[in-house]
């Protein structure tokens, strides 16, 4: 991807707030269902940290965990994997490709047609409704 964003540690910590930042910039997790306030109407998650499209909201389900969860990515050139054995736990963990933010992980549990389940920090996204009209 050619169009990466790049910002200084204090012009994200600006723009994502605390817990944005401790999220998206240093792989942190937030609490389990602080953000299951999104809308169920047609649209688009995108990444809180640069806007890129990155989940489809007929892709999401609830998977129980307390996180929003998708069985796909919008556009796979938007997400990027990356082995995570942080606290003694294997997992992939998924990121923005365009700006590099922290987004959550990728489990093998989930439905069909995929049988994945993407778990991802409610923070580390923000909703546009499909007629345009952007919510949080």
């Amino acid at each position: 991807m050619s169009d990466k964003v790049k910002k200084s540690e204090s012009e994200w910590k600006e723009q994502l707030g605390d817990l944005g930042y401790e999220v998206m910039r240093n792989h942190g997790t937030e609490r389990p269902f602080t953000h299951d306030d999104f809308p169920d109407a047609p649209g688009t998650f995108r990444c809180a940290g640069c806007g890129a499209p990155l989940f489809e909201q007929k892709d999401k389900f609830d998977a129980g965990c307390g996180w929003p969860s998708f069985v796909r990515p919008s556009d796979g050139d938007m997400i990027e994997e990356s082995q995570d054995n942080r606290f003694g736990m294997h997992r992939t963990e998924v990121h923005c490709s365009r700006c590099e933010s922290h987004l959550g992980h990728v489990f093998p549990d989930g439905p069909a047609p995929t049988g994945l389940r993407y778990c991802i920090n409610g923070v580390a996204l923000s909703f546009e409704a499909k007629d345009g009209d952007a919510e949080d």
